[in-house]
């Protein structure tokens, strides 16, 4: 019988902890129109930034696979695969880039991270979802690049901007008391 090292047990459990954190965040929601405010941002940027690219996207796989699966953990306690062909599904599917663009920052070897490298690759990954998220919904709901400006970034551009800002000074009190390695 093969032993798995600690070190590969503990990335298992971040894995599994970091998803469920994201799950949770959905619950977190203040919505205002088709694509609610959550605080998931916020937890995507902190897998991607305490599991490096290939675990931090990991996470996000395991996330989108639970909600494909049938449990509650998209935005309002939704799930399965309707979530997943809805007007919302270009976000979701592009927080696994952002997880690993996020990840890119510290390749998930627990080091400190500058606030301006934090910011940059979650403004970044951040990108990307707004590119996906934005496009998706342009083609689900049939509507003009203003209109789903509108309606999927203009409403929530500060708040992920914000979201990274406190996920950066969240990992880097992490890696200052070594609970992250």
């Amino acid at each position: 019988m093969s032993r798995m090292p600690l070190g590969e047990l503990h990335k298992l459990v971040w894995t599994a902890l970091l998803a469920a954190t994201v799950a949770a965040g959905a619950y977190l929601i203040v919505p205002i129109g088709p694509v609610p405010v959550s605080m998931q941002p916020l937890f995507i940027f902190l897998a991607g930034f305490i599991l490096g690219p290939k675990r931090g996207a990991a996470c996000l796989l395991l996330y989108l696979a639970a909600g494909a699966a049938g449990l509650p953990v998209f935005a309002g306690g939704n799930s399965g695969l309707g979530v997943l062909m809805g007007p919302t599904a270009g976000y979701l599917y592009t927080y696994v880039l952002m997880a690993a663009i996020a990840g890119l920052a510290t390749g998930g070897r627990g080091e400190m991270l500058s606030f301006a490298r934090g910011f940059l690759f979650g403004l970044i990954g951040l990108a990307v979802v707004y590119a996906g998220g934005v496009l998706w919904l342009m083609r689900a709901l049939d509507m003009s690049l203003d209109k789903a400006l509108a309606v999927g970034f203009y409403p929530f551009i500060l708040w992920d901007l914000f979201k990274i800002v406190f996920a950066v000074a969240c990992y880097r009190i992490l890696v200052r008391y070594s609970i992250v390695r």
